[in-house]
């Protein structure tokens, strides 16, 4: 992702999608690709670059602000829209055994890229947030000289 991703025009018209617009695009963009997955075989490699486009669209679409949301939500929507399928496309119902091992099967056929995209979400997220205290100290520190000038 480049630095000037926020000035590309975006589908979307407004500031953005706040906090819970972000939540809402993850867990859908996860559950649509994972279900597609699962369907038909196992999941893996769909399903990882469902939650790497999920990160970069929370990043794309989102506010200012929205990008601590953007990092934590994927692993725990990725949790939940696995224990949906497998209760239900899965047909693990409440076999406990079965249910356990597919839920461990499928979080770890995903996981290297859920790990890779959420290491560089992190990274992405202090990045933004290191560049925008920067430059609130430097406009800090060019008012004080200003006034001190007077």
């Amino acid at each position: 992702m480049s630095t000037e991703l926020r000035t590309l025009p975006k589908p979307i018209k407004g500031a953005g999608l706040t906090n819970a617009g972000v939540v809402v695009l993850q867990f859908l963009v996860i559950l649509l690709f994972e279900t597609v997955e699962y369907s038909v075989g196992k999941v893996g490699i769909i399903t990882g670059l469902a939650i790497v486009l999920a990160i970069a669209g929370g990043f794309y679409l989102g506010r200012p602000g929205t990008s601590f949301a953007t990092v934590v939500n994927p692993p725990i929507a990725f949790f939940i829209t696995t224990i949906i399928l497998i209760s239900t496309i899965g047909g693990a119902g409440l076999h406990v055994a079965k249910f356990g091992l597919d839920l461990v099967q499928t979080l770890g056929g995903a996981a290297p890229y859920l790990v890779v995209a959420t290491v560089a979400g992190w990274g992405w997220h202090w990045w933004i947030n290191r560049k925008s205290s920067v430059e609130v100290k430097d406009t800090f520190f060019e008012e004080s000289d200003e006034s001190t000038a007077e």
